[in-house]
């Protein structure tokens, strides 16, 4: 029972994907993938060694992607000497990749990239994860030294809070990413943040 080719695994990939968009991370099971790929349970244990590997795998995938659409989106901000613009830009970054692959967005809405690095992942799969922290890092870092020309704590929470917090707790709150209320909050709730200075602790 060999491992799949590299093609295959994309397929098993994305059907993972969509399992896990559709049904939640708790119907993303080695058994559930089996029936929906039509590979056997012992292949994919083959290719992935555990589910967490699978759930980090998917994860990682997709944060990818979406970090490099949220990346360009700030570029273009900070193009025009927008800095609020690029806090906004990437605070509804999430809802906008709805158009781009609405799948995606819900499953990297729902799930948050520390609960996947407190499982027991693969030495890889949790570089992987590590390494998507460290580019999130440094655009929180950026968008704070642009904005406030501050990178203390403070700034960065504020900045963390804009971008994952926020997106996250007003986005999913009606299972609906685009809602045109949730949007509307949300910009108004980051440009008020963005408006502010951040206090000295």
């Amino acid at each position: 029972m060999g491992r799949p080719r590299e093609h295959d695994l994309d397929t098993l990939l994305g059907h993972a994907r969509d399992l896990w968009a559709e049904q939640g991370a708790t119907a993303l099971t080695i058994r559930a993938l089996s029936a929906r790929s039509g590979v056997s349970n012992g292949a994919i244990y083959n290719a992935f060694g555990s589910r967490a590997n699978l759930l980090a795998r998917v994860w990682a995938a997709e944060a990818e992607k979406f970090l490099t659409f949220q990346t360009s989106t700030v570029d273009i901000a900070l193009a025009a000497h927008d800095a609020v613009g690029a806090v906004v830009a990437a605070a509804l970054a999430p809802s906008d990749y709805v158009l781009h692959d609405e799948a995606a967005a819900r499953l990297l809405l729902a799930t948050s990239l520390d609960d996947l690095r407190e499982a027991d992942v693969s030495p890889a799969d949790r570089e992987r994860l590590n390494d998507l922290r460290a580019t999130l890092s440094l655009l929180i870092r950026r968008l704070a030294e642009q904005l406030w020309d501050n990178t203390d704590p403070p700034a960065i929470t504020l900045i963390k809070y804009c971008l994952v917090d926020l997106p996250s707790a007003l986005l999913l709150a009606q299972n609906a990413p685009t809602d045109p209320l949730a949007r509307y909050a949300l910009e108004h709730a980051v440009r008020g943040i963005a408006a502010g200075t951040p206090p000295q602790r």
